[in-house]
């Protein structure tokens, strides 16, 4: 099973358990792979379209849903404080790369929009969310290990890249 199967896979799996299908999602983002397998499993989903949420937050107010889901999406705004405070859904689930110690943000050297502004240690996405009145319900972390060799992989096996939480207001 590959990095991004395995993430998909416990993802999903936590979405399930905190919004069980069928459900009517807004992810924040643009179309992906993951969409895909969230109306495979029985959601309807609804994406941004790549505006730049930093600029234009209000856009997540178009979209009447059961849920908002930001799956790796807030580390790479600048403000995600503005978007999370914008979100008229009563519910949130996300997920967020961690901040490691041994690894530096990641910063795409082609794409200039794939880049992370933010990685969080939990504790200070915890606070993001308490301070743009979301109240956490239910809390994941997961590592994502490597097949390749070195100081680094071996560290990824067991310390949490991972964050996800689900929220209500």
């Amino acid at each position: 099973m590959s990095q991004h199967d395995r993430r998909y896979k416990l993802t999903l799996e936590f979405l399930q358990e905190v919004l069980p299908a069928p459900a009517t999602i807004l992810d924040l983002g643009t179309r992906n792979v993951f969409s895909e397998i969230m109306e495979q499993n029985g959601y309807t989903v609804y994406n941004t379209e790549g505006e730049d949420l930093d600029l234009l937050p209000e856009t997540v107010k178009k979209f009447n849903v059961d849920a908002v889901t930001a799956f790796e999406i807030f580390e790479h705004l600048i403000a995600p404080f503005n978007v999370l405070r914008s979100i008229e859904s009563t519910k949130l689930i996300a997920s967020i790369p961690l901040n490691l110690w041994f690894a530096k943000a990641y910063r795409s050297k082609t794409e200039k929009w794939d880049r992370h502004y933010h990685e969080f240690e939990d504790w200070q996405f915890d606070w993001l969310l308490e301070k743009s009145n979301w109240k956490i319900k239910e809390k994941r972390k997961w590592t994502s290990p490597t097949k390749k060799i070195g100081f680094r992989p071996i560290l990824r096996n067991f310390t949490p890249r991972y964050y996800a939480i689900y929220a209500e207001r």
